[in-house]
Formats: structure tokens, sequence, C-alpha cells
């Protein structure tokens, strides 16, 4: 009896032992668990985060120095949204979900460390990458003054886009105030010792062209997001006062990447401090039609391919082939919209049916000045002077480009010949560059398409029309050059002993009836008139046979 309750003590305290290295290895499992979903941030630096699908993710950050006053944290993923909230559980007013997002602690007297929690909220998994920034009392706060958007503190930059333009919003920053002390009133006082010292410098920093890869969305916004390098690599837009709208607008561009990013100054302590950092592609990364990888449609690369083929051949025989060259010249500036493409058409076709008919080439070479000059007026508005604020009022931009676009055909009418020929070099390898664009993006092509935009859209004027230049704009200028000198100079080589225009065929041939009227020495002259010798074929063919024989021709 006594061995089998020893036995039966034995199994109990084998079974004992068993169940307690289960709940040991139950709690590492869950310990590693909670591991896994948990990433520790350095200040500083950044940290590529993967959140799993219907998961979340808590950020922890410890080892706080004590002269930091509060710490920005900010999330970027490519086109996906990510949640970034205080709790674990969502709620509004603590939490917030973009592509781009960002949140800000106000740290307490004795802080060390903080948490927050990233969340995939669309039932995918999200990848991206993080950063949190610290900041000292010194310091303006982002967001601090915040009476729009739903976060308490609001750093986030809030942007939406459409075909025409990309429009920012913001909320104001108040002024950095020491840990554990209440910040100073946002609107009581508007004095020096206020947030109305504030300034807001906008930045703008274009990722590579035709570059939509996410690896260089991260580097961009390694680059962006702290507040030495966007000053370094970003350009500089304009500077806000605090009495300034916080809204500005930008041209859209579809498919190229862009960053845009303020940096709040304090010109009495000499500091500045980051919103967060947003980003866009002006096109959908989920949309299966005009997408972001599918942009260009085939029939849009047909039509711009014949469009281009065209253009070298009025570049170097346009004028030798004037009415061909004068339809196409007028056609050209249109076709980025249809309807106006169609009038272009239309238009075209008048003016070379007017020549064709009186035989005056004046009314050709003005509306050709005219297209030479608006191209000319668009060129000069699409570099930087375009961006004066004199010009965002619509009567100063209107009355200068239509000024610019009247003076150039004051030089065709004491040289038509020489101006017809300028404008169809120009005019044709432009459009050889257009014709490039639909196959790979380049910048030239909206050297028309904004004057077009400005033209359709009445809230454009406002908007920041900058786009970049980068290698392939360059390459494609050096062959905008080339052709169009190349095209003038064939084309003056080749008209250089030629009548200066084509002459008239209407014109030509009231001429030739004439001539064959008055000269009886011509032998034309003594040919039936065309329906005399259409009657006396129908004869002929009606007339019966004669019958076959012997004739003797009479002898006189």
């Amino acid at each position: 009896m006594s061995s089998v309750i020893g036995r039966r003590a034995a199994g109990g305290g084998g079974g004992g032992f068993c169940g307690l290295l289960f709940v040991v290895l139950s709690c590492l499992r869950v310990l590693q668990a909670q591991d896994e979903n948990q990433v520790v941030f350095s200040l500083g630096t950044f940290q590529n985060v993967s959140v799993p699908v219907n998961g979340s993710v808590q950020a922890v950050v410890s080892r706080i120095p004590a002269d930091v006053a509060f710490i920005t944290l900010q999330f970027h993923t490519q086109h996906r949204n990510a949640t970034l909230s205080y709790r674990s559980v969502p709620v509004y007013g603590s939490s917030l979900t973009a592509v781009d997002s960002g949140l800000l602690f106000l740290l307490l007297p004795s802080q060390t460390s903080l948490s927050c929690y990233l969340l995939a909220p669309d039932g995918d998994p999200v990848a991206g990458t993080g950063v949190l920034l610290p900041y000292t009392s010194a310091d303006p706060v982002p967001g601090a003054c915040n009476l729009e958007f739903p976060l308490e503190n609001d750093p986030n930059i809030y942007l939406r886009y459409n075909l025409f333009e990309t429009t920012i919003r913001f909320s104001a920053a108040n002024i950095g105030h020491e840990r554990g002390v209440s910040p100073p009133a946002c609107d009581v006082d508007t004095g020096p010792g206020t947030r109305w010292r504030l300034e807001y410098d906008v930045y703008q920093y274009f990722l590579p062209e035709n570059d939509l890869t996410e690896q260089s969305l991260i580097s961009s916004m390694e680059r962006a997001a702290i507040v030495s390098s966007m000053m370094e690599n970003g350009r500089k837009l304009m500077t806000l006062s605090s009495r300034d709208s916080t809204q500005v607008s930008f041209n859209s561009i579809p498919g190229q990447g862009v960053i845009y990013s303020i940096i709040v100054r304090d010109p009495l302590t000499n500091t500045s401090a980051s919103y967060i950092p947003v980003h866009t592609y002006a096109c959908s990364f989920t949309s299966i039609l005009d997408g972001c990888t599918t942009l260009g449609k085939i029939s849009t690369k047909v039509f711009f391919t014949i469009a281009g083929l065209a253009g070298l051949f009025v570049c170097f025989l346009g004028h030798r082939f004037f009415k061909c060259g004068d339809i196409y010249i007028f056609f050209i500036p249109a076709v980025r919209l249809t309807l106006t493409a169609v009038m272009g058409v239309v238009g075209g076709v008048i003016l070379v049916m007017t020549w064709w008919r009186f035989g005056s080439v004046m009314a050709c070479v003005v509306v050709v000045g005219l297209i030479l000059g608006f191209l000319v007026s668009s060129i000069v508005f699409f570099t930087p002077l375009g961006d004066l604020a004199v010009f965002r009022n619509d009567v100063v931009f209107w009355l200068t480009f239509s000024c610019i676009v009247l003076v150039v055909p004051l030089f065709f009418i004491r040289f038509p010949r020489e101006g017809n020929i300028i404008t169809c070099g120009v005019v044709g390898a432009y459009t050889v560059v257009l014709a490039v664009n639909a196959y790979t993006y380049t910048s030239l092509s909206y050297i028309t398409l904004d004057v077009l935009k400005r033209l359709l859209n009445n809230n454009f004027s406002r908007a920041f029309i900058t786009v970049p230049l980068q290698n392939i704009d360059f390459i494609m200028i050096t062959v905008w050059v080339v052709l169009a000198v190349s095209g003038i100079v064939v084309q003056l080589y080749r008209e250089r002993s030629r009548p200066f225009f084509p002459p008239s065929p209407y014109v030509m041939w009231c001429q030739e009836r004439e001539r064959r009227k008055t000269n009886v020495l011509d032998p034309s002259h003594h040919t039936p008139a065309f329906p005399a010798r259409l009657l006396a074929r129908l004869r002929q063919l009606t007339r019966p046979a004669e019958p076959a024989g012997e004739r003797t021709p009479l002898l006189l």
C-alpha cells in the first residue's frame, strides 16, 4: 500500500512539474508575441515598421532626455492608410488615419518614456517608415493652436488634389514652453510675446521623375522629415505670416512624386520645428483606369506619335507645304483638350480656305504669329516669373500674357516668310517633345497645359506652378533647340530662291482662265469648254457606228 502511495506521489510530483513548465512556456510565448507587436524607437532614427492585418503595433521610446519638451511621431507609407493612435483602441480625437500621419506628445516634468499604437485600418497589411523627433522648450510647437481638425495638438498637413491643383492645409503653431507649464493662449493677445510672431516656410521636394518605387519615397522622406535636411534639399516656395491663410495650392502633376513640408520658425528665439511632411503623386495606385501606372492610354500614345511625326515634317518642310503647315500650327496649341482640338482643326481649315480663295497671306501670317506668341508667352510664365505674387491677379496675368502674344506678330509683318519658317521650326519641334511625353514623363508638356488649366479653372491662379527640371527635361530641351534650329536653317536654305509664299491655287486658276481667253496664239485658247467637250463625248458614245469601207481622200 505504501509503495503504491509512494508511486502516486511521485507521479503527482511529475505532473505538477510538467504543469509548471507548461505555464512558463505559455508566458514566454505571450512575452514573445508582445515583443513581436512592439517596436522600440530611438529619437531621430528612422524605423521600418510592418503592421499585420487587423493587428496593431505598439511604438515605444524610452530614455528621453530631460531637456526635451515635446516629441512628434510621423509615419509614412506609399499609398496605404495607416492609423496612429494615442490609445490601443482608436477613438475620434485621439487618432488619425492617413498615408502620412503624425502625433504630437507634450511631455510631463518627470516623463522619460512614451508609447502609441499603429494600426492597419483597411484590412490589408501596412508597411512604412517612422521617426520620432525631439524638440526643446524654445522650439515652436506645430499645430498647438488647432481649431479646425480633430486632434487637440495637430502637427499634420492635410492634402487633397484634383486634375488642376493640389491643396494643403495646416493648423497654426504656438510658441514653445517648458514641461508642465500651461501653453500660452493662442488668440487672447497678438503682441510679440505670443504665437503671432511665428512664421511658416513652405517647402517643396520633388522625387526623381518616372520613379514610383517605395524605396525612392522612403529615402526622400528621410531628407524631408528633419528641418535642417529639408532646408538643404528642398525648395522654399514662400513664407507665411501668422495672419496669412493656412491653405496653399500647387499645380497638380500626375505621376510625379512631390513632398510638401512646412517649417514653423520663431524669429525671436531663432528656433524652428517641422510639421509632418506629406507626399502625393496626383494619381491613384489602386485605380485601374488612369492610375499612376497606367497614365498613358494607347489611343493617347498613338495620337501623339502621329502628331510628333507630323511635327517633324512641319519642322523641316512646313513653309514649302503651306496649307498643311498652317492647319497643323493652328491645331497644335489645342491638342491637350478634345473640344479645343476640334476647334483648332476647324480654325486651321478656315484659315487655309481664306488663303486659297483670296490669295492673301497676311491673315495667315498674323495668325501664325499669334500662335508663336502664345508659345513664347507660355514659356515666359513657365519660368519662375509665373510664381510672382503680382501674376496671381487674373487681370494682370492675362493682360501681360496677351501683350506678349501680340508683340510677336509685329515681326511677322516686316519679315513674313522668315516668321512663318521660325514658327514651323519651333512649334514642330515642340510637338516632338509632346510625343515623347506620351511615353515618358517630361515637365515641358506643362508649358501650354498650365495656361489651359488657368483658363478653365478659376481657382488655378492661386496655385504655384513650379515643376521639376531633371535630366530628361534638359535632354528634351536640347532636342527641342537642335530640331528647331535645324528646321529653320534647312527651310531658309531651301526657300532662298523661291517665291516668299506659294501662290494661291484659285488665283492661279483664274489667271490661267483669263490668259486662255485673250491669247489666241495659245493652242489651249481653241480648246472647247469643258461642258462642250463632255457633251461631244456623250454624243460620240451614242452615235451609231458607220459602215466600214474604202475611202478615197479628195484631191484639192
